[in-house]
């Protein structure tokens, strides 16, 4: 993926009926245009399902949830990076405290990635996996405490020093990675906080996918990213 100074914001649908199958057509479409009205770089990722199909309709980029470091071959039930790619990923979320790798297993899975031009997110829950994490020389790395996810309680705010405790480890092991904020993020306000403390964007769920108006929300955060950067 190409950088810019430009923040990111990451929208994980989860397994959620709210953005399953045509819904979550639908809700990309949304965020295609949150990301043409605000300039903040927007990323979706659909379950597997529903990478082919989005893919083709919306020009932002399409990650998987969740990637395995097995080749390609006699392995049952696995997501290669190679079939990702296939059908019009452009990356993945790797590690999700939902969907644990483990720091070997996301090694290698980083690495196969990387080797067919795949970006990586890692997810990590503190600031000493988040260095772990860094070492490994992924595109981008998120801190997300989980017992904050699915809160609305932004770790941004509640705990501002689990984040500028991960961004100062980060940039002593890696300081070319990107850094991102989730965990209980829902408006501007908790956005804002992401950036203000030393943050690049955020990875958000619930916020946006769950949302009365998910593309209202989902300008809410562009917006407040925007006008601060």
């Amino acid at each position: 993926m190409d950088r810019d100074d430009k923040p990111i914001m990451i929208v994980n649908f989860k397994t959620y009926p709210e953005a399953t199958g045509r819904k979550a057509l639908d809700l990309s479409r949304d965020l295609g245009d949150v990301q043409k009205e605000t300039g903040v770089r927007v990323i979706i990722a659909p379950q597997t399902t529903d990478i082919y199909s989005i893919s083709q309709r919306v020009e932002i980029p399409v990650f998987a949830q969740h990637l395995d470091p097995q080749p390609q071959g006699a392995h049952t039930g696995h997501i290669t990076p190679e079939a990702v790619k296939e059908v019009g990923g452009r990356g993945t979320l790797l590690n999700h405290s939902e969907r644990q790798l483990g720091l070997r297993m996301a090694e290698g899975t980083i690495q196969r990635a990387r080797a067919i031009g795949l970006t990586s997110v890692v997810c990590a829950n503190n600031a000493t996996v988040a260095a772990a994490c860094a070492a490994l020389r992924p595109d981008m790395v998120a801190v997300e405490p989980p017992e904050l996810i699915g809160t609305g309680v932004a770790v941004s705010k509640a705990r501002p020093e689990v984040v500028t405790d991960t961004v100062a480890v980060i940039r002593r092991v890696n300081p070319n990675v990107v850094i991102l904020c989730g965990a209980g993020i829902t408006d501007g306000r908790d956005a804002l906080s992401a950036l203000d403390l030393g943050t690049q964007g955020i990875l958000i769920s619930s916020g946006v996918v769950k949302a009365k108006d998910p593309r209202r929300a989902a300008l809410d955060l562009a917006r407040a990213m925007v006008n601060r950067a």
